[in-house]
């Protein structure tokens, strides 16, 4: 009889569960492959309680399970760790508002762009809440005029959340390495960089071109976007276009 791991049943042959709603106590059906649902009773979201799996340790994780359930396993995974980082992000930030709600923003647009292209939740998600983490700490060091300087101390911060949070080193790497190039297109070319570049961008487009200059931003568009999403996206939000 061949081996299987019980660790991995529970992705390869999903089944319902039913844990309570904390809003309203109602017991709600979820998935053993899913992390969140909608109770029908009150409308709230309702998440299932972060839980270790071999799946994020196995080598053979992916062969296991096979990539789908892998990919899907990685984006939920996200999900429940987007909470805390956006925690600390806010605690890092303090008052700072403006630095919050972009990082948010960003992280809508990303989230956004992740179900059109083929890149990695896990990796994408926390790369946008704290690409911008390196503003602090350059204008303390270098004045309101630090400009990419946060890309040379935003990595070491990011990476000392992402430690607190036990990212793994390969996915820390990653993530500050999309950190300290996020304003340098072309030294970094995965499709993680570019989906968060494109998401930076269609925050921060408005405050490079007046959004009445149709053909300005049409030009900008093509300029600086690396994703059709991104285009696709920015086109319509801008010039109202669905092209």
């Amino acid at each position: 009889m061949p081996f299987e791991c019980p660790g991995s049943k529970n992705i390869r042959q999903p089944k319902p569960e039913y844990i309570k709603c904390p809003s309203c106590g109602e017991e709600v059906e979820i998935w053993t492959d899913e992390i969140k649902t909608i109770c029908l009773k009150c409308k709230a979201a309702v998440m299932r309680k972060e839980e270790s799996s071999c799946l994020e340790w196995c080598k053979y994780a992916k062969e296991c399970v096979g990539e789908a359930a892998y990919n899907n396993f990685l984006k939920n995974k996200s999900i429940l760790m987007k909470d805390k980082l956006i925690r600390e992000l806010e605690a890092y930030f303090g008052k700072d508002t403006k630095r919050i709600n972009h990082a948010k923003k960003v992280l809508e647009f990303a989230e956004e762009l992740l179900r059109l292209e083929k890149a990695d939740w896990h990796i994408v998600v926390p790369a946008a809440i704290l690409h911008d983490v390196g503003i602090k700490a350059s204008e303390a060091k270098y004045g309101s005029s630090a400009g990419n300087y946060q890309e040379e101390l935003g990595p070491e911060i990011a990476a000392g959340i992402l430690k607190k949070l036990d990212f793994k080193k390969e996915d820390i790497d990653e993530i500050c390495s999309i950190v300290a190039h996020h304003h340098s297109p072309g030294k970094v070319n995965t499709m993680n960089f570019k989906v968060l570049y494109d998401a930076d961008w269609l925050v921060n487009i408005k405050d490079e071109v007046d959004p009445k200059d149709r053909a300005g931003v049409e030009a900008l568009i093509k300029k600086v976007f690396l994703t059709e999403s991104g285009k696709a996206l920015a086109r319509r939000i801008y010039c109202h276009t669905t092209s």
